[in-house]
């Protein structure tokens, strides 16, 4: 949600409870108000009349045309002493000049005469219809509200838009901003302090970013160049030791076992060779690169080398997935993925490649639960043998070894972000798949 969006919701809330408070007080004060000013009409109208009775004087009829209207009656003491001397109640009473019933504004008091005869007066006048009222400050309120949420929307829109200018600038600078790249000139305009300060300090901290980046990325690709040439050392004079007719069988398996683990060095060193060519854009453009020739190909070779484990491999090729890549990382892209599936499937497991003009999905059966998806694409990340985490990789290695270096997985994702492709995972019935799906249009 966008911040402005945030502010206009809360201020309508706001405005709404402020609003219905507001109402309900109006209300009760115009009441109140009203009921004073009619209260005070009764009085005088009650003085009136018991000035009249107490002075013998003949009372105007009940109801004499006008809109007010009274009633005397006598009552005996012990009914007097039962009632207040003064009561206001709103009531509903027959006004005869009107033909109908309205509500009234009543009075009540009891008094006594010269003859010690007790009386009560009762005074009524029209009031104001309550719920005509109601509906009517209802809707003005209504109309009220509506005013004001439209003025301070137009207004907050209008202030937000032009004191945040800077941080949309900052905004935008941000989403031009790409690792590796150079960092492009901020030009944020305005005099507030706060703005100025944070695009300063993102400034610095992006840059700072930057270049550790940039060291980052140069060591790796150094160290692996460096690497290559004691290990190519060390494998040969590892093979003319091999040759010596004196060695024991021990001492030739410990040869063996010492070649493998330089072979898998190696196999990691042109894996972080190709990593950092990879993150340094060193492949450029690419042509459409139909997949499905290159997974039948490997599954066919995967077939194969793991024909001793009896995993079934099935490629459904639906329609044509040709992403415009790399030739050379193309290959790398599926036979990481396919490898992953026949290393990390169980004995007697499934691999299935669909393929189809929406992409391509490689699943396998597995032993263990789902993976984390966070991490998986992390680099040395490892998981479980059988259904965990696929850590193959084949950048130069041997088909066929089952110890992964722990970067096939982010060699596939630096290979899709590279081209723009989509990789996502899923655990569905005990089943594993990674989909690489084309760039979002």
């Amino acid at each position: 949600m966008k911040l402005i969006h945030r502010i206009l919701g809360r201020l309508s809330v706001a405005l709404l409870i402020l609003m219905a408070v507001w109402a309900v007080a109006f209300y009760a004060i115009l009441t109140a108000e009203i009921n004073d000013e009619t209260d005070d009409t009764l009085e005088d109208y009650a003085h009136d009349l018991i000035t009249r009775v107490l002075a013998g004087e003949t009372l105007p009829s009940e109801d004499n045309g006008t809109n007010n209207t009274y009633h005397l009656a006598e009552v005996t003491g012990t009914d007097a002493a039962q009632r207040p001397a003064v009561s206001y109640s709103d009531e509903t009473m027959w006004m005869a000049s009107k033909m109908e019933t309205e509500p009234a504004r009543v009075l009540r008091t009891v008094f006594d005469d010269s003859e010690d005869r007790t009386w009560e007066l009762t005074v009524a006048i029209p009031s104001f219809e309550k719920q005509d009222l109601q509906s009517r400050i209802l809707l003005w309120i209504a109309l009220l509200y509506a005013l004001m949420l439209a003025t301070v929307v137009w207004v907050n829109v209008w202030i937000v838009r032009r004191s945040f200018r800077p941080l949309y600038t900052l905004l935008d600078w941000l989403g031009r901003v790409r690792p590796g790249a150079e960092v492009p000139p901020l030009e944020m305009r305005g005099d507030v302090t706060e703005f100025r300060l944070l695009g300063e300090a993102v400034v610095d901290s992006v840059r700072r970013s930057g270049e550790m980046f940039d060291e980052q990325r140069l060591f790796t690709g150094n160290a692996a160049h460096e690497l290559q040439t004691p290990i190519a050392v060390c494998r040969g004079r590892l093979e003319m030791l091999a040759g010596d007719p004196s060695l024991t069988e021990l001492q030739l398996e410990q040869i063996g076992s010492v070649m493998g683990t330089l072979d898998r060095l190696a196999a990691l060193n042109r894996t972080l060779l190709l990593l950092a060519r990879i993150d340094n854009r060193g492949f450029s453009g690419g042509v459409p690169v139909d997949a499905t020739p290159i997974l039948s190909r490997l599954a066919e070779d995967y077939s194969e080398v793991y024909g001793h484990r009896a995993i079934t491999v099935e490629v459904n090729a639906r329609a044509t997935f040709r992403p415009v890549m790399d030739e050379t990382l193309a290959g790398m892209l599926w036979g990481n993925l396919l490898k992953n599936a026949f290393v990390h499937s169980p004995d007697g497991g499934r691999v299935d490649v669909t393929i189809s003009a929406r992409g391509v999905a490689i699943s396998n059966t597995a032993t263990e639960g789902p993976l984390d998806p966070v991490v998986i694409f992390r680099r040395f990340y490892r998981g479980n043998a059988h259904g965990g985490l696929a850590g193959a990789d084949q950048a130069g290695g041997s088909l066929g070894r089952e110890t992964g270096t722990g970067l096939g997985l982010a060699l596939v994702d630096s290979i899709c972000r590279l081209y723009g492709l989509n990789i996502d995972y899923d655990y569905t019935d005990g089943r594993h798949t990674f989909t690489i799906k084309p760039p979002k249009a």
